[in-house]
């Protein structure tokens, strides 16, 4: 509905100028550029990841770098153009030397993640990386023991009054130094595909070398 979108469009960009001005934590007086997110405020895919880069903080864009390339790589392996999905971070200011997010920071800053979630309503979010998930989960009353045991299972969760569906995978930029997460990483995305295309897992198959579905992936 144009109403409806045009109510999308008007709340995003508030919400941006607020992103744009803030002073919640100490990292808007080190960053180059708040990375607020971007993409299709409709759509059924929303990543988020953990905070803005180098190549992020000088660009004001998220996933923009080496990490960044790997994302559009495995967007694509799940049948998707990145400009078809919303991407976020739960921190949109860069922490020094790219080190991992503080409690408040997080606290200050998830806010505004919650806002955008409300405003693009996503059917599936994708949570990149250990500090995503953990928050997502939190929000959801879930439990995040480790991305290892979370990632590639699809979580029904009730998130700020929405029914969604999570699923946890490993950040890009770890296959970068890692490569053996890559074909993981490739296998989660493959999956979110078929979940955000509206597979139902519902195939039969014979009970003693029963081919996995969906379902399987369901907790």
């Amino acid at each position: 509905m144009p109403g409806a979108r045009s109510r999308k469009e008007e709340a995003m960009r508030a919400l941006v100028a607020e992103i744009a001005s803030c002073t919640r934590c100490p990292l808007h007086a080190s960053r180059k550029n708040p990375v607020p997110g971007e993409g299709d405020l409709d759509a059924e895919l929303m990543l988020v990841g953990e905070a803005p880069g180098r190549w992020e903080d000088e660009k004001g864009r998220p996933f923009v770098g080496a990490a960044g390339k790997l994302l559009n790589e495995l967007l694509a392996l799940a049948g998707f153009k990145r400009e078809e999905v919303y991407i976020a971070n739960v921190l949109k200011c860069r922490p020094p030397g790219n080190r991992d997010p503080k409690p408040e920071e997080v606290e200050a800053c998830t806010p505004f993640l919650d806002r955008q979630i409300r405003i693009v309503e996503p059917r599936v979010i994708a949570c990149l990386g250990r500090h995503s998930t953990r928050y997502l989960f939190s929000k959801a009353g879930l439990v995040f023991r480790r991305m290892g045991e979370a990632r590639g299972r699809i979580y029904r969760a009730r998130l700020l009054g929405m029914e969604v569906l999570l699923i946890p995978t490993f950040h890009p930029a770890s296959a970068l130094y890692n490569p053996s997460y890559r074909a993981l990483l490739e296998a989660d995305f493959e999956l979110i595909g078929r979940v955000v295309k509206g597979a139902t897992g519902a195939e039969q198959a014979p009970p003693r070398r029963r081919r996995r579905t969906l379902e399987d992936f369901m907790v």
